[in-house]
């Protein structure tokens, strides 16, 4: 039985069941982790019992979440429980629960929960009680010497009050349970360094850094993955995730960041007034997790967006199904599909921040006319210039890692023909050329099949609205195309589905295209794209951070020793990136020094420095990463 049969269990409890072993045992967790949970079998009342030999047996019962939740809900028979090797060893081959799932379910509607579902983000998360505060022998205030980044949200107003002592202090914890885990590496990351971090991301919990927590706990979630090599894991997200964390716990234990750093409560949805929403396409939404769900865009007369979602457990076949699911608003009678292609009028409409409408007691509705993408207020997304809107995009501030994504950008284009898992255009009027790439490759959504048909027509004028790819140059995902106005060679789309198809749920056939060859081949080949970002000797670092990350400190000195060094550094300060080589020759050598006294001792085993040097190199790449995929747009 794998550890997925395991019920999800809550940080706090695995580390507290980490902390209460001895260091003997402590040195066993991992190897007893390892094959734990091959002899897990279900109870009849439910419960879960994972068996030891003869005279030890690990029982959980979750609570009524299905999370275990509390100390007391497992339990092992034997001598030295509860600070026994069985129990924390089950405890931490079990998945690791959101930090939302150990608190008393919130009285929400359907609309509200499924929103919550399909993006869960450092704003879901609130504070908790559980493992007792541990601030009282941390400093007071380290301010780490690095050029960590504002997290997402707007930047800190002088007149807002200062972060508390209270939250400082455990955002110094954190920062040193993510060096040490950074020091450490993937490979040395085993359960008693993740549930360092995870008592550091508790306590940041307790003092009210939500967003801080969050981090933390994806860090902990990638250390594993990269541990049992899983499936579709790749380094680079944990390095992102280590860049997240330690960026926010620098900002937050230099004591100067205002309140907003923290990261909010829950979502709150507000009342909106009355509202005219109009319908832009619908976007599958799949989560790793194993819900499924829809997600429909729109966009109201004053051009804010907004989105309704319909997100529940059940995964590709979840999603494939709710694009044509009734739309749990105000009691309408359209469903995704005809909202997508129509519009609303809304009476009390409730919406959170991030513009989702909920559907409270007091909320209806009544369907409206669609508009089409030539009409206002539609139009307004395809008449900015892509090189301007997507770097309105990049500049809108850091991205949470794994939740938020950029909005949409709409553009016209002319399909040149495909180049490997690309279809390659070019953006109407002499634009760049761009990638155009499945939102959800997954077989059992059309996303990818459309792109490989309308690839079959070089030449054609399409309207695209999707979400630019913010680590690669020039690409797009598509979420829906349409008709080009004025353009003969364009598609033919059926009158009801109002000039546009959703790639993720209308499959694309044969008559939905114009007949012959258009007027003018294609003005390029298709394999001539350019890619700044992949000509750019910027890789050498990157590698050099994964390096760290998956081998910890240690991997990084070897990396900058001998012929090595001038590999890496070499390269960069030819293509005038001399900022990048001298940070990371900062950091090779600082991964080296371990001063030791005349007995051979360290003198200073702390990871700070490290850390520092690890961070600043990270964001240094990252801004110009970003700044090569900015050029790629124009």
């Amino acid at each position: 039985m794998s550890p997925e049969s395991l019920p999800p269990v809550a940080p706090d409890v695995l580390a507290e069941a980490v902390e209460q072993l001895s260091a003997r045992l402590r040195k066993k967790l991992d190897a007893a982790i390892a094959g734990c949970a091959e002899h897990a079998v279900r109870a009849a009342d439910g419960s879960l019992g994972v068996r030891f030999g003869e005279d030890a047996l690990v029982t959980l019962r979750p609570g009524p979440s299905g999370t275990v939740t509390e100390a007391g809900q497992a339990v092992c028979t034997c001598l030295l429980a509860p600070r026994c090797l069985h129990r924390a060893a089950v405890l931490g081959a079990a998945p690791l629960a959101d930090a939302e799932a150990a608190l008393p379910e919130p009285a929400v509607n359907s609309s509200e929960r499924a929103a919550a579902l399909s993006e869960p983000d450092a704003d879901a998360f609130e504070p908790t009680t559980g493992l007792p505060e541990r601030t009282e022998g941390l400093p007071e205030v380290t301010v780490p010497a690095v050029p960590a980044p504002a997290p997402d949200g707007p930047a800190p107003d002088p007149a807002t009050p200062p972060l508390t002592p209270a939250q400082v202090r455990a955002a110094t914890a954190l920062w040193e349970a993510a060096a040490e885990a950074l020091s450490a590496g993937a490979t040395a990351g085993g359960a008693v360094v993740q549930a360092e971090l995870l008592r550091a991301a508790h306590t940041a919990r307790l003092a009210g850094l939500p967003r801080a927590e969050a981090a933390a706990l994806r860090v902990v979630r990638g250390l594993r993955a990269a541990r049992e090599r899983g499936r579709g894991q790749r380094l680079g997200d944990l390095a992102d995730a280590f860049r997240e964390l330690l960026a926010t716990a620098a900002l937050l234990s230099s004591g100067t960041a205002g309140p907003g750093a923290a990261g909010g409560a829950r979502r709150a949805y507000a009342q909106g007034g009355s509202l005219r929403v109009y319908g832009l396409c619908r976007e599958p939404v799949l989560s790793a997790t194993g819900y499924g769900g829809v997600s429909t865009h729109l966009m109201g007369p004053d051009g804010a967006r907004y989105t309704v979602s319909d997100v529940r457990p059940g995964g590709p076949a979840r999603a494939g199904g709710a694009g044509s699911a009734s739309v749990a608003l105000g009691g309408g009678v359209l469903d995704h599909a005809g909202l997508a292609r129509g519009g609303l009028r809304i009476v009390g409409a409730t919406v959170s921040p991030d513009g989702r409408l909920g559907a409270g007691r007091g909320v209806s509705a009544t369907p409206l006319r669609g508009v089409d993408w030539s009409e206002e207020p539609a139009s307004a997304l395809f008449a900015r210039p892509v090189g301007e809107a997507m770097a309105a995009a990049l500049d809108d501030g850091p991205r949470e890692a794994d939740t938020a994504e950029a909005a949409l950008l709409g553009c016209d284009v002319e399909v040149l023909g495909a180049a490997g898992e690309y279809l390659v255009v070019r953006v109407a009027g002499d634009g760049p050329l761009l990638r155009l790439r499945p939102a959800h490759p997954h077989p059992e959504l059309p996303h990818a099949a459309n792109l490989r048909r309308i690839a079959e027509h070089p030449g054609l004028a399409l309207r695209v609205l999707g979400r630019p790819d913010l680590d690669r140059a020039a690409t797009l995902r598509p979420l829906a195309v349409g008709r080009v106005p004025g353009e003969p060679y364009t598609l033919r789309l059926p009158e009801e589905w109002l000039g546009r198809a959703d790639l993720g749920y209308d499959r694309l056939q044969g008559s939905h295209f114009p007949r012959g060859a258009a007027g003018s081949g294609p003005g390029a080949p298709p394999t001539a794209v350019p890619d700044p970002l992949a000509d750019a000797p910027l890789w050498r670092v990157r590698r050099l951070l994964e390096t760290g990350v998956a081998g910890g400190r240690r991997a990084v000195a070897e990396a900058g020793r001998g012929t090595d060094a001038a590999a890496l550094l070499a390269p960069l300060r030819r293509a005038g990136l001399g900022g990048a080589a001298q940070l990371a020759a900062a950091l090779t050598a600082e991964a080296d020094r371990r001063p030791r006294d005349a007995f051979g001792r360290l003198t200073d085993a702390s990871a700070d420095g490290y850390a520092r040097a690890w961070l600043a190199s990270a964001v240094h790449l990252a801004a110009a990463e970003r700044s090569l995929v900015v050029a790629s747009w124009s």
